[in-house]
């Protein structure tokens, strides 16, 4: 079961004031940025934590928000003294003066009063929210690594398309590669009599031999079945596998271009082309496998 890196991922806890929302990108290695409000950056570690146990690569970008009201218990307090003054002068300048002036104050004037009262946040309870928090993220990190399997099924199964078109190649390319030698002996041999009218059958067969090692893609061919079926094999793993998919789709393109290389046969030359456009393929898909 392999996973794409490429998610996304949200959750919402019941009363709707914490909310977690998971992006992921490829990566060629794990990063993991948090954002949150100023006020509960104390979470933003444990969030990274957490959720790298969920990633092995990839670019991770995990937004908490959190309302006010989850952890944010407001004090106000009256500042007596700064109030009492104000109230005390005006009493006096209302006694002392010969205007008629109403003393009477209500509470939208005491708010106006510069420093008449302090605001102040209580301390938040840092592992009490990170618990609340924690509950939500795992739950985003399931949708998000639910996305992420299900991306990799499709990932898998063009793959594994890919891999069925280069064993059938490969198996026609081993049929081909004999009957180049053949047909490589008839020419010459035809090549020879029109020359000299009598073609040497010694000198043919050696030149024939010499031919068939340096066209010779039996070994290539062997080592390239053998790649297809390790990466098939990968297909089934559980951890991470991202980076030996494609160390091995570096070594099936290396096997193709060397069978490329000794090609003779016109037929052979298209299916290799096949090939390295099915491996190229293929590479570009193992760049979103975790």
């Amino acid at each position: 079961m392999i996973k794409s890196m490429t998610g996304y991922g949200s959750a919402v806890n019941s009363g709707r004031e914490i909310f977690v929302e998971i992006k992921s990108v490829n990566h060629k290695y794990s990063e993991c940025f948090v954002h949150t409000s100023r006020a509960y950056g104390f979470l933003e570690d444990r969030v990274r934590k957490f959720a790298g146990e969920f990633i092995a690569r990839g670019k991770l970008d995990i937004n908490v928000n959190i309302a006010a009201e989850v952890s944010d218990e407001t004090i106000v307090t009256a500042n007596k003294a700064v109030l009492d003054g104000y109230l005390n002068t005006l009493s006096e300048y209302a006694l002392s003066s010969d205007k008629n002036i109403d003393t009477h104050v209500d509470y939208a004037l005491l708010l106006k009063i510069p420093d008449g009262f302090t605001v102040q946040k209580a301390k938040t309870d840092e592992d009490a929210l990170w618990e609340k928090v924690k509950e939500v993220l795992l739950s985003a990190l399931d949708n998000f690594t639910a996305m992420r399997i299900r991306e990799g099924e499709k990932l898998s199964d063009d793959i594994t398309d890919r891999l069925a078109s280069i064993s059938d190649a490969v198996d026609r390319i081993d049929k081909l590669s004999p009957k180049s030698t053949e047909k490589y002996r008839q020419k010459l041999t035809d090549r020879l009599n029109e020359i000299i009218g009598n073609a040497d059958e010694q000198r043919i067969l050696t030149e024939a031999a010499i031919f068939a090692e340096k066209t010779a893609v039996f070994e290539e061919t062997v080592r390239l079945k053998s790649h297809i079926s390790q990466f098939r094999d990968f297909l089934t793993y559980k951890e991470p596998i991202g980076r030996k998919m494609d160390f091995l789709t570096q070594e099936m393109n290396r096997e193709a271009n060397t069978i490329g290389s000794k090609a003779s046969e016109l037929e052979i030359t298209k299916l290799v082309l096949e090939i390295k456009s099915d491996i190229e393929k293929i590479r570009e898909q193992v760049q979103n496998i975790e």
